[in-house]
């Protein structure tokens, strides 16, 4: 169980890293508005639909850890590449941003430590707690599931 939780925060902390490590070129409009966020699917909701979609009640402990991933949430100046959410589930984690745009730039400087997909403005990652368990088959499925959560937006 420490183990599980020592991965977790070594996890979190690398991804704070990572976002205050931000190339500066890479931003996008200032979230200071929601406006720009399409109203509907969440991480948080998502989480609840990937489950469903997939035949399971839950994809395992969800947790809000939006601040893992968001200088905003942590209490801190709020910065272009936060994360508008993430969700953490023992099968994957969910991060949703404000636009694809940030998504990408996500996915582009961490796929390399892990394995990490994007879907328009949401990310899926697969590298903390239990989720190394998740096989290529079930990552394949969720990603195909939330393809089809946000077509229907």
């Amino acid at each position: 169980m420490r183990t599980r939780t020592t991965a977790a925060a070594v996890t979190g902390a690398a991804l704070l890293l990572a976002l205050v490590a931000c190339d500066p070129t890479t931003e996008s409009k200032p979230s200071a508005t929601s406006s720009n966020q399409p109203a509907g699917l969440t991480a948080k909701s998502a989480a609840a639909s990937l489950a469903d979609a997939t035949g399971v009640k839950t994809l395992g402990d969800p947790k809000d850890n939006t601040a893992g991933c968001s200088q905003k949430a942590a209490g801190e100046e709020p910065h272009a590449n936060d994360c508008t959410q993430l969700i953490t589930t023992d099968t994957v984690s969910i991060y949703e941003f404000e636009t694809s745009a940030v998504a990408a730039h996500w996915v582009k400087r961490l796929e390399k430590q892990q394995d990490w997909r994007q879907v328009d403005r949401f990310a899926l990652a697969w590298g903390a707690r239990d989720q190394d368990l998740t096989s290529d088959e079930r990552r394949d499925e969720l990603t195909k599931a939330l393809e089809a959560l946000v077509a229907k937006e």
